[in-house]
């Protein structure tokens, strides 16, 4: 069997994050990807200039030609700005039996905001109860936890714990805000707390990164790894991509990270 999954998020066309990095991601660990697009934004390596919402009934009709066709073996959400949005997602995800990464992208590289201020609610009540994994950065877990931006390891845990209470399975809080020469992401399950550590990268070439390493791990999830192993072979090839991104030249700003690094050199 073809191992496939599914990304529902917004289109980047700068190719660095959303859709574009999806596709980029399965692709290079060898799962097709399919797409449902929730927004199409104007961005490039500086900023987003515009974002345009897809419609509702366009959303569902998408995710209903995919699931009613192709066999998915995990989905990634990514950007969904709006609560028409997050209810449609919600709904056709909530007979499908699929497996669920949440990626809550609320705001860009560049600091400019995806998720508009009313929505965070609907996403709590909504999205995460259906996940079987959310992946948010610590700017992101400050958002969904209702605390200030997290400093320390206990922070960080009791965030992850209140994140928890949503229902959501597990919860991944990524370490790459943080300071020092090792990024830390931590993961809870409600049961054990696992660290993933990997030595920090000095690079601008990072656009993307919260995308990349939530699509890959949906596509080995949908390849059949347990949620741990997906996590650190996730993990490894962020690190590798970052590592390579550093010989991209790409756009003025935030780069992307080098999705094809194992297939061609920078």
């Amino acid at each position: 069997m073809t191992a496939i999954a599914l990304t529902i998020a917004g289109s980047d066309s700068s190719g660095g994050a959303g859709i574009q990095a999806d596709l980029k991601t399965f692709s290079a660990l060898g799962v097709f990807g399919a797409t449902v697009i929730t927004a199409i934004t104007a961005q490039n390596t500086r900023g987003v200039t515009a974002v345009e919402d897809i419609s509702a009934n366009m959303i569902a009709a998408q995710m209903d030609a995919v699931f009613s066709d192709l066999d998915i073996g995990a989905v990634k959400i990514g950007m969904v700005s709006r609560i028409e949005t997050i209810e449609t997602i919600a709904a056709g995800l909530r007979h499908a039996g699929k497996r669920v990464i949440l990626d809550p992208v609320m705001v860009a590289t560049s600091g400019d905001r995806l998720l508009q201020e009313d929505a965070v609610e609907s996403l709590r009540n909504r999205l995460l109860p259906l996940a079987l994994l959310a992946t948010p950065n610590l700017p992101e877990a400050a958002l969904l936890s209702d605390q200030p931006v997290a400093t320390n390891k206990q922070d960080v845990i009791r965030q992850a714990e209140a994140i928890l209470k949503t229902g959501v399975g597990a919860v991944l809080i990524k370490g790459g805000h943080g300071t020092g020469s090792e990024s830390v992401d931590l993961l809870l399950d409600g049961d054990d707390v696992l660290e993933f550590s990997m030595p920090r990268i000095d690079t601008t070439n990072d656009h993307g990164t919260g995308c990349t390493l939530a699509s890959a791990i949906t596509a080995n999830l949908a390849l059949g790894y347990p949620l741990a192993d997906a996590i650190g072979l996730a993990k490894d090839y962020l690190q590798g991509a970052l590592a390579a991104g550093r010989n991209l030249h790409i756009g003025h700003g935030h780069g992307p990270v080098h999705h094809f690094y194992r297939w061609w050199s920078a």
